[in-house]
């Protein structure tokens, strides 16, 4: 633990050498305009990949940058995002190399983490006809990546939160990227969620409602002929 309290005093001596005023700012609130949803692997650091300072950024991250509908944490960080804080940009980040999207791709048995990786197993059942035309695994696994982020963003477009973001003026707009550890560099995978449109009789939370009837009114009796 000396090692992490070390760091983090000599963290806050370089960060008052630059602004004295640093902290103070911080701890009036926060106005980020991200919301970033990352794997946890730990040499993907959101805030640093990006660029970006705190109070910038909102953070999710799980197992394979996922995003599940039966997650209350995940949904809960998307609703405070989204409605509270009101973030302009959602960003589902991937990266080659995931260990989490291998492990989904492989035919062993790791334990609990099974179950969550049934999520990323659906992404290969969705695309297997183009998987198994890529005959090289690292390249497959590559795409993989991808394509697990690509539907992710659309699970997120899904959810009741970004559809009812969507009523209103200026939602947050959805992007889809991945982190080449090798370069260090984002890529953006410009994820499509229009497509989604021609199942919005599926997926639409927004359906009109049968209208009650009105208080007095009884339903007319068949008549015989």
């Amino acid at each position: 633990m000396e090692h992490i309290l070390e760091g983090n005093r000599r963290w806050v001596a370089t960060k008052l050498a630059e602004d004295p005023e640093y902290f103070h700012k911080l701890s009036v609130g926060q106005k980020p305009r991200y919301l970033f949803i990352g794997c946890s692997d730990s040499r993907v650091p959101g805030s640093a990949i990006t660029g970006t300072g705190p109070g910038e950024m909102f953070t999710h991250r799980n197992i394979a940058n996922v995003v599940v509908h039966t997650d209350m944490n995940l949904l809960s960080v998307l609703q405070y995002a989204v409605e509270v804080l009101e973030v302009e940009v959602i960003l589902v980040v991937g990266h080659y190399g995931c260990g989490g999207v291998a492990a989904a791709a492989s035919s062993k048995q790791y334990g609990l983490i099974d179950n969550w990786l049934t999520n990323v197993r659906d992404v290969v059942r969705l695309h297997e006809a183009e998987l198994l035309r890529i005959k090289d695994v690292n390249e497959r696994l590559r795409r993989l990546v991808e394509l697990n982020v690509i539907e992710q963003v659309r699970n997120l477009a899904k959810t009741s939160i970004i559809q009812n973001a969507r009523k209103r003026p200026n939602p947050p707009k959805l992007h889809g990227l991945v982190y080449d550890l090798h370069e260090g560099l984002l890529k953006d995978l410009e994820a499509d969620t229009e497509e989604l449109d021609e199942f919005d009789h599926i997926y639409s939370t927004d359906a009109p409602e049968e209208k009650a009837p009105e208080a007095g009114a009884e339903k007319s009796a068949p008549t015989e002929e």
